[in-house]
Formats: C-alpha cells, structure tokens, sequence
C-alpha cells in the first residue's frame, strides 16, 4: 500500500540508508559492521522504495538488474581470494597496500571481500523482495 506520505518520506530517507550502509561496510574491519550488515542497509533501502513505489519503478531506479549484482559481488570476493595465490601465498590471505587511502585508511583485500559481500548480500535480498511483490508474473492476480 502505497500513500504519498511514505513516497513523500522515501525520498529524503533514501540517500541516508545509502549512506549508513556504506559507513557500516568501510568501518567493518576495526569496529562492528562490515558489507554484511552494510549490504542488508542498503537492501533495506531499495526495499523501501519498492513499497513506495512498486517494483517496476524499483528496477528503474537501481539501473541494474539483482543477478548483475550477485554476480559482480561473487566475482569481486573471488577476486579478493585469488590475489593471495597470485602474490604466492595461500587463498584468501589478506595483502594490503602500503598506502593508505584519505579517511578509509589502509586498503586491502580484506576490504574488497567485503565490497563483494556488500553486493552479493544487496543483490540476494533485492532478488527476493523483487520476486515476492512482483505482481507483473502469471498466477498472481
């Protein structure tokens, strides 16, 4: 049930869901957080503006489909795992750069792990809440 109370109020809640998602995903390393919990932030939010304003004006907004997501999240973890065996050690050992990047500190491959959970959690959750509101498909009238 859409009203213009909440398409009214997604609009300025939106950008900040967004935003607190990726602070939980960049501060996950040294305090609670990560791109789990970032990752259900930001579902949360596209999830939101789905009951706003329906599914079809959901996949406008987000620009890419849910499986594009998946699919990027589990080929950037994979990639994150890999780069320990390219620098000769073993999968999914850490290896960080030696410099630092402004207010995000060091970055490694533990981070990038991270970035590739953060999708891959979007991606899934979005999927789902697509699939069950999606009222478009045979069977659901």
């Amino acid at each position: 049930m859409s009203t213009l109370i909440l398409r009214t109020a997604v609009k300025y809640i939106i950008p900040g869901m967004f935003l607190f998602s990726l602070f939980l995903l960049f501060r996950g390393h040294n305090e609670p957080g990560g791109g789990f919990v970032g990752g259900l932030v930001a579902a949360a939010a596209i999830i939101l503006y789905t009951l706003a304003n329906g599914v079809e004006k959901a996949e406008k907004m987000l620009h890419v489909s849910p499986q594009k997501l998946i699919a990027a999240g589990l080929l950037v973890a994979l990639l994150a795992g890999v780069t320990g065996w390219i620098a000769g050690k073993e999968f999914m050992t850490g290896i960080w750069l030696d410099l630092p990047i402004p207010v995000m500190g060091k970055f490694g491959t533990p981070v990038l792990f991270d970035i590739g959970v953060y999708l891959l959690v979007t991606g899934m959750v979005v999927k789902v809440i697509f699939t069950l509101a999606d009222t478009r498909e045979e069977g659901n009238q």
